[in-house]
């Protein structure tokens, strides 16, 4: 009996060390937290761009791995500048481009903004449907955008929209397919 308690006596610390070592090695990493405040400063950053045509600021608003999903596009946005180019490319179709965020939810490192954007197109719009001609026609649409913060700039994000309304009040119309007649 007194043997087996010396054994039970060695054994213990060494069962509780692992145990231990097991509980905080299999933890998550915590992720790095934005607060309220700076993620309206860092939304109010990206709205000069979207809404002043600033791009000399992309840098200080966006990671240089900015990844962005895009409803709208097949293939993500990547980097700078493809950042850039997009947003270049629609400020180009829509140079009266409005945004305006809704709300915002800050979690951790992510930034949800419901979001309202107004534009006249006025310009040739490419996107993932080609070339589209200007229309003179104005819309007004409202999304949901997820951002992913790292270091108090934004590192990726996923943008979700109605492209479909967009289009239809731009004047462009959905053509059912004919389907062909069977043999």
């Amino acid at each position: 009996m007194k043997r087996s308690i010396r054994l039970l006596a060695k054994i213990t610390p060494i069962v509780a060390v692992v145990l231990l070592c097991f509980t905080f090695g299999c933890q998550q990493p915590v992720e790095e937290a934005i607060t309220e405040e700076e993620a309206k400063a860092l939304l109010d950053r990206y709205l000069e761009i979207w809404n002043e045509g600033n791009l000399t600021i992309v840098e200080e608003v966006f990671d240089p791995e900015y990844v962005l999903h895009h409803c709208a596009f097949p293939e993500d946005i990547v980097g700078l500048d493809g950042f850039k180019s997009w947003t270049t490319s629609s400020l180009t179709a829509f140079p009266d481009h409005y945004l305006v965020f809704d709300e915002m939810i800050v979690k951790g490192d992510k930034v949800v903004t419901r979001w309202t954007a107004t534009a006249t197109n006025t310009g040739t719009l490419v996107g993932p449907l080609g070339e589209l001609p200007p229309t003179g026609k104005k819309f007004r649409i409202t999304g949901i955008a997820i951002s992913r913060v790292v270091d108090g700039k934004i590192a990726e994000e996923w943008l979700v929209y109605n492209m479909l309304d967009m289009l239809q009040q731009l004047g462009f119309t959905l053509t059912p397919p004919q389907l062909e007649e069977p043999q």
